[in-house]
């Protein structure tokens, strides 16, 4: 395998290894340390292949953040399948006790505003600032505020 990747090393320039795909169907590659043919040094570098070819077509979350992690180098090791479904469990159990906690308050708040313990939030309603010109009028007006008949160029007082 060696040979093999020597001979594809001299011949093309890059060769890429395979570390893991992660459920949504991305390929995770590690591309070693590599001298070209001229003597420069490529450093290493890790990379991924979407399943959306097309970069402007990558949205959040199409990247689990354990291999977005190993991608940017914030952990050494890529992620094992036990470790992803480890993290997805946690993440289910957060969103059902944060849900549970939301219906708890809203029945807490509830029950405060029936006994009378905290009041009812008031309904603002805006009208504006008061140099606007609408200021205190329901709705604004299509009239023109100006005619421009009293301008005139070079009117500046000093």
């Amino acid at each position: 395998m060696n040979k093999i990747r020597g001979i594809l090393k001299k011949s093309f320039g890059v060769v890429k290894q395979h570390v893991g795909t992660d459920h949504l169907g991305n390929k995770y590659y590690i591309i070693p340390e590599q001298k070209t043919w001229t003597g420069q040094t490529i450093r290493k570098r890790r990379t991924v292949e979407t399943v959306s070819a097309k970069v402007d077509e990558y949205q959040i979350g199409d990247i689990p953040s354990e291999w977005e992690a190993w991608i940017r180098g914030r952990r050494n090791d890529p992620p094992t399948i036990e470790e992803l479904l480890k993290n997805e469990d946690y993440r289910e159990e957060i969103k059902v006790k944060s849900k549970e906690a939301s219906e708890k308050d809203k029945l807490l708040q509830d029950q405060e505003y029936k006994e009378g313990l905290v009041s009812q939030p008031t309904q603002t309603t805006i009208k504006g600032h008061a140099s606007a010109t609408y200021f205190g009028k329901n709705e604004t007006s299509q009239e023109p505020t100006s005619t421009a008949n009293t301008f005139e160029p070079g009117d500046r007082k000093s």
